[in-house]
């Protein structure tokens, strides 16, 4: 009898989906790591700080207090009615507490926005460089990618005049990330208010606006892209509390959108999952009305890091870095190290170079073809100051062995 594979049973949707290079390069860090190898990972995007101890007490509070039932699937409405204010206050949106969907984690919040949006066929524009999961999201919901590129000499900005070349009467939505993840960039107002008007101009079109890295930016000004004139009704706003509130475990994020599509994202929600956790609801309540302070010391922690990895970096000839004016990621180009040998194997590619300084110099970082960049790779510096060192100083030393 034939053995039974039930790899021949698997989904096409699910197929088309490759394994995220920052699972696999994190994952395969531990692994070695586990075997008793010194590793420094600068891969995965994860404060190194603790949730602020006034954000777990809240949490604890809100157990004692009974919040450990099933939470409405569109959210508690203390906390959408917090989040309408706040952005109303800082980002110029004006949307109701009805308009306004929590997620488990922004991540869920994009998928439930692509699935309510997206039907087979449906092209998506994903600016690249771009977030990993973006693309995984929209082949699983049956949409095609269509990447648009902007390299490092362009500040990995794609120009809305390649953005508007590249609309065909298939394309449903825009996915944009500033501040930018792997990149750091930062879309000016004026730049996206260019964009604004190419979407002004086809009335089937809508842009996500991924602002999950608002609080985490060194220069320039946070332009929400919904607060344009004329965008409100075009866009819906991602966020979270991970990256700001050093919440990543907590799983908490949360969407703004056109009241049909708010309430669309919701009924995708209530199929897959559920509302998410009541008690890290109210813990989040909390972290809005007190959270600030803590923040903006963490955001100048990781300002005092960007300087020391860039630092680094542009002391190694052949590198090309500028100053990301957001995130806590470095996207240094490291094409003039692609192609060279160390010993008797050819570094061809980026994804080969990550892997060679992981196994042979004990440096885990993600190559840049993950996120639509095969010259590039990104190193997180939400990590410390020693493992930030420690890993300059192994990447230093391995790319000038190179020949």
């Amino acid at each position: 009898m034939t053995a039974f594979d039930a790899t021949k049973l698997l989904s096409a949707r699910t197929s088309a989906v490759e394994e995220a290079a920052i699972i696999r390069m994190a994952q395969k860090a531990r692994d070695l790591k586990t075997k008793g190898h010194d590793v420094v990972s600068l891969t995965l995007g994860e404060p190194d700080f603790d949730t602020p101890a006034f954000i777990q007490a809240a949490a604890t509070q809100a157990m004692a207090q009974g919040f450990t039932h099933y939470a409405p699937v569109q959210g508690v409405p203390e906390l959408r009615a917090a989040l309408s204010e706040k952005l109303a206050r800082e980002n110029g949106l004006h949307y109701s507490a009805e308009e306004i969907a929590i997620s488990n984690g922004a991540k869920q919040a994009i998928t439930n926005a692509v699935y309510a949006l997206i039907d087979e066929g449906d092209e998506v524009i994903l600016l690249s460089p771009f977030w990993v999961a973006y693309e995984g999201i929209v082949r699983m919901a049956g949409g095609v990618p269509v990447q648009l590129h902007a390299g490092a000499d362009e500040g990995f900005k794609v120009p809305a005049s390649r953005i508007a070349a590249a609309i065909t009467p298939k394309t449903k939505l825009i996915m944009l990330n500033s501040p930018n993840n792997p990149t750091g960039a930062v879309f000016t107002k004026a730049e996206l208010e260019a964009i604004a008007a190419v979407v002004a101009q086809h009335p089937r079109l809508m842009l996500l606006s991924d602002e999950i890295y608002e609080y985490i930016l060194f220069e320039g000004e946070m332009t929400s892209f919904g607060s344009l004139p004329g965008m409100r009704e075009r866009t819906i706003t991602i966020n979270g509390f991970s990256k700001a509130y050093a919440m990543t475990g907590w799983r908490l994020g949360y969407a703004a959108a056109p009241l049909p599509v708010a309430k669309a994202m919701a009924k995708v929600q209530s199929t897959f999952t559920a509302g998410a956790n009541a008690f890290v609801q109210r813990a989040a309540i909390a972290a809005l009305k007190e959270g600030q302070a803590d923040a903006t010391a963490m955001r100048e922690s990781y300002r005092k890091r960007r300087d020391l990895i860039i630092g680094a970096l542009k002391a190694i000839p052949g590198v090309r870095i500028e100053n990301p004016p957001g995130t806590f990621y470095a996207f240094p180009d490291v094409s003039a190290f692609l192609g060279k040998r160390a010993g008797n194997h050819t570094l061809g590619t980026v994804d080969e170079l990550c892997d060679w300084l992981l196994d042979t110099h004990g440096l885990a970082c993600v190559p840049g073809s993950a996120f639509g960049d095969p010259n590039c790779l990104r190193l997180s510096f939400a990590s410390s100051q020693a493992d930030i060192i420690k890993g300059t100083d192994r990447l230093a030393r391995a790319l000038i062995d190179l020949i």
